[in-house]
């Protein structure tokens, strides 16, 4: 029996700044990205399934969001994940601590864990067709 897969590629980048939205447009206005309230999303295929769509974040924060806690770190990472129920039970069982709950919203699961240099890690279980929807017209190509 094949062992699932783990994570499956960079879901987001999540940055901490003191004035968000100028960030985003800044962003927008020199680097080309497509940016609504919340910052862009990219388009790209899976490895596995060609033909599927995938998508990744990027994301600004203010500068005292609580969403990185209990991290002090400026950037949170996010990485897709194949089966997320799957992937927090083997990682108790390796002694890493999930941080919360497991919340699941139209666009997919998701789960913290902290790395040992105190960087939180969100995990996604992304339901792309969704999160494809949503998103659609504000993609950065």
């Amino acid at each position: 029996m094949n062992t699932p897969k783990r994570v499956i590629g960079l879901g987001g980048i999540f940055i901490k700044c003191d004035d968000p939205e100028s960030i985003r447009n800044w962003y927008a206005q020199h680097l080309g990205f497509n940016i609504d309230q919340y910052g862009t999303s990219f388009e790209s295929r899976s490895t596995d399934e060609p033909n599927k769509k995938t998508y990744s974040v990027w994301s600004t924060f203010a500068k005292d969001t609580t969403h990185f806690a209990p991290s002090n770190k400026e950037v949170m990472i996010n990485l897709r994940v194949a089966n997320l129920v799957w992937l927090l039970e083997e990682l108790k069982k390796e002694g890493i601590e999930q941080i919360g709950a497991l919340q699941e919203y139209e666009y997919g699961k998701f789960a913290h864990i902290v790395d040992p240099e105190g960087t939180k890690i969100e995990l996604w279980e992304a339901y792309d067709d969704v999160f494809g929807a949503m998103v659609e017209g504000n993609i950065t190509k």
